[in-house]
């Protein structure tokens, strides 16, 4: 059976002044799906978003919902609704009141309207939440009771502008689990945008990483992590040591590359590989092994300090720099084992399989630094 698509975007194009804020976007999201717009701030994900809303008019391409072209439709006639990052829920009114608003406005009896908000409060998880007021409600049953007043009038898609930002970190962890366990039961498609990776990661069935107006990759949340694209990809998804290189040759199959420090590593070769070009080597922090045993499978090794133990329970790390370098490398802690003995100025031995390594051409990208701001559009 072909699957619906609830969300179809063509060549999206929007400008202000010379900025292509988005730059010819084009993509399509399943009817159900949890779909994430990943950037960082200024990368033009909230301008899309707003497109989609019907807040902005793109200056070219098109932005189709169930099949209908949505140009020269106002926000309030599109099956979508908006979710922001501060929720915008009314104080003087009580739960049923906040969610019954819209159902007002579209001029629903009140036997229906009652019906109606006792079903969603079910779906939502806060039956019999109806009567207290606002301020009674933890973060979370605010955030759901948001998400309820939003799904009660039936949008084909809810639009969800980073709207765990406000939160404290424990209670954004909570809520990230809280968020998809919900869209599963409820069934609406979901289009949020953040720049938080382990939102999108935890919660998303595809990610489209956006940077400067166009996605960089377009996956799932598995595929980005292990099989990133491109340079800006493989640093935005997760954590990674770059580390430059040189392609000295090749030796069988695999590519042969030589740090700045002199050290020899072989990988499978990257794509568009050529001895003497340069290239970037990400190497993510779980993939490398401190003081490898002599019968591991780990044909790459160099010799380190440790800089520093990071503690951080089941994410501890330690901060090590290879010999005859002052390059910075976090190498992750398993928790099948201690390491009382590791500490700073510990000199110890870290390898890692060619497999799990990614490599680009130097040059092949020219990333925006994660986390650098331009103002947001």
């Amino acid at each position: 059976m072909k699957s619906k698509t609830d969300l179809a975007v063509e060549g999206a194009t929007k400008r202000f002044g010379g900025l292509a804020a988005v730059d010819d976007v084009s993509f399509r999201v399943e009817s159900g799906k949890f779909f994430s717009i990943l950037g960082p701030s200024g990368c033009g994900k909230t301008t899309l978003l707003r497109m989609i809303a019907g807040f902005e008019s793109p200056d070219e391409g098109t932005i189709e919902i169930r099949g209908q072209d949505m140009a020269g439709i106002p926000p309030n006639r599109r099956p979508v609704n908006l979710i922001f990052q501060h929720l915008a829920l009314f104080p003087m009114m009580n739960v049923e009141g906040n969610i019954a608003f819209g159902l007002k406005r579209r001029g629903l009896g009140k036997k229906e309207i009652r019906r109606k908000i006792g079903e969603i409060l079910e779906r939502v998880d806060l039956a019999g939440f109806g009567p207290k007021r606002i301020h009674q409600l933890s973060g979370g049953q605010k955030q759901r009771v948001a998400i309820a007043r939003c799904l009660v009038l039936e949008p084909a898609v809810l639009l969800l502008d980073e709207p765990l930002g406000a939160l404290d970190l424990k209670l954004r962890e909570q809520m990230k689990v809280e968020l998809k366990k919900l869209q599963a039961k409820v069934g609406t498609t979901f289009v949020y945008i953040t720049h938080d990776q382990s939102e999108a990661l935890v919660m998303s069935d595809h990610i489209a990483v956006m940077n400067r107006g166009r996605f960089e990759q377009t996956d799932t949340p598995e595929n980005l992590y292990h099989s990133p694209k491109t340079p800006f990809v493989a640093g935005f998804v997760g954590d990674n040591n770059a580390w430059p290189c040189e392609a000295a040759g090749r030796d069988g199959d695999d590519a042969v590359l030589e740090t700045p420090e002199g050290i020899h590593f072989r990988v499978p070769p990257p794509e568009h590989f050529s001895s003497g070009g340069l290239v970037e080597l990400f190497l993510r922090p779980e993939a490398m092994i401190l003081q490898p045993g002599p019968d591991e499978e780990c044909i790459n090794r160099f010799d380190a300090h440790v800089k520093a133990f990071l503690f951080d329970g089941a994410a501890s790390r330690v901060l090590v720099v290879p010999e005859g370098s002052d390059r910075e490398l976090l190498v992750a802690l398993p928790q099948n084992r201690r390491y009382d003995h590791i500490e700073p100025g510990s000199e110890i031995q870290v390898g890692w399989h060619p497999e799990v390594a990614v490599c680009f051409p130097k040059g092949s990208d020219d990333p925006e630094e994660p986390g650098e701001d331009r103002e947001e559009q």
